[in-house]
């Protein structure tokens, strides 16, 4: 399915133009102590990257094909739902899958995938929020990634569901428990999984895919920069607009996402248990991005429109429009004024974060030092994440969850 020899230098979008991916890039460098600019080895190396996708996912996409997706399907859902027991002639691709994904790496601490997940918690609604902000309508910057969004169609799909759809598969993986061989969380992320593999084989085999400009689609940089998106963008994004992280709730979120990016098929080498090296991590891979393009504009003014399309239960187009401008507000903040301009947004002031931050830093600062505070912000703030996501979906229904 896949050409074995590979290019013996990186593809063209590498560093294509590192004064305006080193610009985007500026805040984040501020917050990373010491030198952090990649070596040749490491620049390299993160260049090499973008022909490399996932072996084992991608072997099991063969086989679907070459059996057929008919007979094959139900085999792949029995054996992530059940195991390979429940499937006694399972081809040799559909078993390296799963036996690997249940060989839990002997690094990974149950304790803290917990820890994690309850910070998680305590962020409530407002950490979905920054999320988005600062880390998908950010991330849309980088156009090469953008790519394959607009070439399955997924565009015109809508935002709103795309954005639903991986906020089901987040709460998922962050549940308690979410990452049990049996869990929701476990099981979802073989899926989506699976299915990048399946995108990654559709897009490449079109004749407008530039894979000499672009490299493979949904390549190991492009996957660690959704990896990084969910966990170092995340925690620098709490920080920075006043939610109070100790050092070990940061680490357990690490800890967590780490695992979690392992699931999805991120080569070890390119996940962190730290965030201090994460932040460098996601340095070299931003400025090593393809600079924004007309895809950017199409997917930020998209995402820009989706508070709008939510079903609220009263006051929806009060409501709608005042979440638009909070969302851009927010992310002005990470994005800066160029970066509106970018994404096609209009321009604003970093409002909302301003008038919030004080009393945010008061709020998780004192539930922190009150005994018992936290763990009622934790059980609350789940509350609130669950009961948000038919707001998000409407009448649909989760499913799996888009690239």
């Amino acid at each position: 399915m896949f050409e074995d020899v590979v290019p013996s230098s990186p593809p063209r979008r590498h560093g294509a133009d590192l004064p305006t991916t080193r610009r985007i890039a500026r805040g984040l460098r501020l917050s990373i102590r010491g030198d952090c600019e990649p070596s040749p080895a490491q620049w390299q190396a993160l260049g090499m990257a973008l022909w490399r996708g996932d072996p084992l996912a991608d072997e099991v996409v063969a086989w679907l094909h070459s059996e057929g997706m008919n007979s094959a399907r139900p085999k792949l859902e029995r054996a992530i739902e059940q195991g390979l027991a429940a499937v006694p002639d399972a081809p040799p691709a559909l078993r390296r899958f799963i036996e690997a994904v249940e060989r839990t790496p002997a690094w990974v601490d149950p304790d803290l995938l917990a820890a994690g997940a309850r910070f998680i918690h305590s962020t409530g609604r407002y950490g979905m929020l920054v999320l988005r902000d600062a880390g998908l309508m950010a991330g849309y910057q980088a156009g090469a990634i953008n790519q394959t969004l607009v070439m399955t169609g997924s565009l015109q799909r809508g935002a709103q569901r795309r954005v639903a759809e991986t906020t089901s598969w987040w709460i998922d993986c962050t549940s308690e428990g979410g990452l049990a061989r049996h869990a929701p969380g476990f099981k979802t992320t073989l899926r989506v999984r699976v299915m990048h593999a399946l995108v990654r084989q559709n897009v490449r085999q079109r004749p407008q895919w530039d894979a000499q400009a672009l490299g493979l689609p949904i390549n190991q940089v492009d996957m660690q920069a959704t990896y990084l998106g969910f966990s170092v963008v995340h925690l620098l994004a709490l920080k920075v607009t006043g939610v109070v992280v100790p050092d070990a709730d940061a680490r357990a979120m690490m800890h967590l996402w780490r695992y979690i990016g392992w699931l999805m098929g991120v080569e070890e080498g390119l996940l962190y248990d730290d965030e201090m090296a994460g932040r460098i991590g996601l340095y070299h891979n931003v400025i090593s991005q393809a600079p924004p393009d007309e895809s950017s504009v199409a997917l930020g003014r998209a995402l820009m429109d989706e508070p709008l399309q939510r079903h609220y239960p009263w006051g929806g187009a009060w409501v709608g429009r005042f979440n638009k401008q909070r969302h851009l507000s927010v992310a002005r903040l990470f994005v800066g004024r160029q970066g509106m301009r970018h994404l096609g947004l209009p321009p604003t002031l970093p409002w909302y974060p301003a008038l919030t931050f004080g009393p945010r830093l008061l709020w998780t600062g004192l539930h922190r030092l009150v005994p018992g505070a936290y763990q009622h912000l934790v059980r609350g703030g789940r509350r609130r994440q669950v009961a948000y996501l038919p707001i998000m979906f409407g009448n649909h229904q989760p499913g799996v969850a888009g690239h």
